[in-house]
């Protein structure tokens, strides 16, 4: 009882804080837009500033679905996820999507936190391939290098506490409850250049 309730309450920090993050991210967007449009700004400068906003808009709509609240029978589509790892991606790092169909958020909110682990093991960036088959999650992670920190790998198979972790992996104590509140857990393996998790 108290653990749900911890992460319940944990969830909705999340949503009230990307919620209220969201509206002034956009006026930024927004803003950015009218002033290339009435030619205020064209240069590089300006091309900065809108990748850095579509980033941050991205990111910001990527953390309300990762450590928000997932409601029973809410419904997430492939365009809006898809949409949302566009903006994310970069020069260093990049994300496929394979999902055609729309799927419930809570298995959205694990996917993402599974996605947010594999990103931390890949330090030079490289590629996120997302697969969801007979109610099942496969995600791949592909680099030149791989770099999984063991202890915090070793916490993705259970729930545990939040002794000894840092702000920066919360991740990896937030992907197992969210496995474990949908009855499956998460299994990890390696290959030269490849992590896969599952669950």
């Amino acid at each position: 009882m108290t653990q749900d309730l911890t992460r319940d309450i944990a969830a909705m920090i999340g949503s009230r804080i990307c919620h209220d993050l969201i509206s002034p991210v956009g006026a930024i967007a927004n803003g950015v837009e009218l002033m290339a449009m009435q030619g205020a700004g064209t240069g590089p400068e300006l091309s900065l500033i809108s990748e850095s906003v579509e980033n941050a808009n991205a990111r910001v709509k990527f953390f309300r679905i990762a450590f928000g609240m997932a409601s029973s029978g809410q419904m997430m589509s492939k365009s809006e996820i898809t949409g949302i790892l566009k903006g994310l991606t970069s020069a260093r790092l990049g994300y496929a999507w394979e999902p055609e169909d729309d799927l419930p958020r809570e298995e959205v909110k694990l996917a993402c936190l599974m996605l947010m682990c594999l990103e931390s093991a890949l330090p030079r960036g490289g590629r996120i391939e997302v697969g969801f088959a007979d109610n099942h999650w496969q995600i791949t992670a592909s680099a030149e290098r791989i770099d999984p920190a063991p202890d915090l790998w070793a916490r993705l198979g259970e729930v545990t506490g939040a002794e000894g972790m840092k702000p920066s992996e919360v991740q990896f104590l937030l992907a197992p409850l969210q496995a474990d509140s949908l009855g499956r857990t998460i299994a990890q393996s390696t290959s030269d250049g490849t992590i896969t998790l599952t669950a």
